[in-house]
């Protein structure tokens, strides 16, 4: 099975890279840790922990999202409700919620959903965003539970990955047969290269 390490980069899109900026960096602290692009197109990322990072396309002619409220259902197409950003305590959650206040713009009360306490909030492209503290003492990573009175077929078959489900690999791509293409991303190497002389 593969090691997994957390979210590398939500991808995000914008049409307003400096209010967006501002947002993320300046309000709520995120780093700016990589930006490239050309006329027309701009690919920047804030940094959220360690592991962890949110990403904003900007192209031109994008408009935000029509406000809507978070976790409530909708009809249509939709591939995204939104995104929790883990802190580490309550005292957290509060300083947040108070730099949001003090910017004028929308932020919950605090809500207690058991297992994690949470606000919510929308950043300027009305992209639907939560803050989420543990709880002490509930762990659900540690103690998976389902709680759904009536659970998916497969979500009654426990937590841990099921085998036989997929076919397995038969051919595996060889070392030698292995390329990588270059992307997008090379001019933040090539940039770091040329800062550092290289």
């Amino acid at each position: 099975m593969p090691q997994y390490t957390g979210v590398n980069h939500l991808a995000m899109v914008t049409g307003d890279m400096d209010g967006t900026i501002r947002f993320w960096r300046d309000l709520l602290g995120m780093r700016l840790v990589a930006g490239l692009g050309h006329p027309g197109y701009r690919h920047y990322f804030l940094e959220i922990s360690e592991q962890d990072m949110i990403a904003f396309f900007e192209w031109p002619d994008v408009e935000s999202l029509e406000e809507r409220d978070h976790g409530f259902p909708v009809k249509g197409r939709i591939g995204f409700d939104h995104v929790s950003f883990g802190v580490a305590s309550d005292d957290d959650l509060w300083e947040i919620k108070d730099k949001l206040e003090a910017a004028d713009l929308w932020c919950s009360e605090v809500v207690d959903h058991g297992f994690i306490h949470s606000i919510y909030a929308f950043d300027p492209n009305n992209i639907p965003i939560e803050f989420s503290a543990p709880v002490a003492g509930v762990d659900l990573r540690k103690t998976p539970i389902m709680a759904d009175s009536n659970p998916s077929i497969e979500a009654r078959k426990g937590p841990e990955r099921q085998p036989g489900v997929w076919p397995k690999v038969t051919y595996p791509t060889s070392d030698g047969e292995r390329e990588v293409y270059e992307g997008e991303g090379r001019q933040v190497v090539d940039a770091l290269r040329k800062r550092n002389g290289k």
